[in-house]
């Protein structure tokens, strides 16, 4: 396993813009990104920032993401946002977006916001933790291509299908966020298991003749499972239809591959924006207290148990040294060596 690189969040952030640019990416695709791969590295599951960070930059070196989109939204309803992200990154349509997604929260209770044609989502978390930054309860699923099956022997169908919750608990705690695939494991772990060359477990994924497998590069080469057997592939085809079904986005089995060729995945991205109710500051002290009442009986609660807060930007960020190498190079030598 490699070691890490440590750096500053300044660090950081000045080197994942300069690898962002020199790809060819706007400025404005460059911060969306950067903003929401920190976010990831920070709070987030570590393999969904910057070591996915990498796949962006090779997929707007190598056509999958347009550097330069120029993402639209429209109110169907009116307090429902539809967006096209125009073959960019989610993020930044997401954030176009964003300042009015809140207001119609605020002022209906409850929003929606559906965007396709662009790449994946990354950590669906960033979505609903922007949110309840704005006290406001929300809920995230997304698709890519097609790497799951709904059960072991049978064809890919889905994509990984995350989804994400998020409640705010207060100015004095981070909020709770629920961020987890539909499969066994995320497919990042898996990419992460073969660089590595480090087995995976039993259950997570079949080979290319759909048989258990845990040797990881034959799963890359075959499919992941669902979570659960068939309760993981009913939640992956609720994912599906609140992604690709809402937004008009290609189905899982329809969508490129994210990590090869030159198409955009153009896939799909809904969230779901809840105000906590008429006293929303009662709500949040109400939920707060109930995630303490759980942690005392030990329970883990996402998004708050491990997490300092607030938050130091001193504190330096940890990056794989075979990412950090990866990043680095693009960075310097540019689209020749994405």
């Amino acid at each position: 396993m490699s070691e890490d690189v440590v750096l500053s969040q300044f660090e950081a952030r000045e080197l994942a813009v300069r690898a962002c640019l020199v790809t060819g990416a706007s400025q404005a695709s460059a911060r969306s990104l950067v903003d929401a791969t920190l976010s990831a590295a920070i709070f987030g599951p570590p393999t969904l920032g910057f070591p996915h960070f990498v796949d962006y930059l090779n997929a707007f070196a190598e056509g999958r993401i347009k550097c330069d989109p120029t993402p639209t939204f429209e109110h169907a309803f009116p307090a429902y946002l539809v967006a096209d992200a125009d073959g960019g990154i989610a993020q930044l349509g997401f954030d176009l977006a964003f300042t009015e997604l809140v207001e119609a929260t605020r002022r209906f209770g409850v929003a929606v916001f559906t965007q396709t044609n662009s790449y994946t989502a990354g950590e669906l978390g960033y979505y609903v933790r922007r949110l309840a930054g704005e006290g406001i309860i929300g809920l995230a699923a997304a698709n890519a291509n097609a790497m799951v099956a709904a059960k072991p022997g049978g064809a890919a169908v889905y994509s990984t299908n995350p989804m994400a919750f998020g409640f705010p608990l207060g100015d004095q705690t981070p909020p709770l966020i629920i961020d987890q695939a539909s499969s066994a494991t995320a497919y990042v772990n898996i990419v992460r298991a073969a660089a590595e060359g480090q087995p995976i477990p039993e259950g997570w994924a079949v080979d290319e003749n759909g048989l258990p497998t845990q040797d990881a590069a034959k799963a890359l080469a075959g499919a992941l499972l669902p979570f659960g057997g068939r309760k993981g592939g009913n939640v992956a085809l609720f994912v599906e239809m609140l992604s690709a079904g809402l937004s008009g986005g290609p189905w899982s089995l329809d969508a490129p591959d994210f990590r090869s060729g030159d198409a955009s995945p153009a896939v799909g991205l809904s969230v779901i924006a809840i105000m906590p109710g008429l006293a929303g500051d009662d709500c949040m002290r109400r939920a707060h207290a109930q995630t303490v009442r759980l942690h005392d009986y030990g329970v883990f609660i996402p998004g708050v148990t491990g997490i300092p807060f607030p938050p130091s930007p001193s504190d330096g960020l940890k990056i794989p040294s075979t990412v950090f190498e990866a990043i680095s190079r693009i960075a310097t030598h540019g689209k020749e060596l994405g």
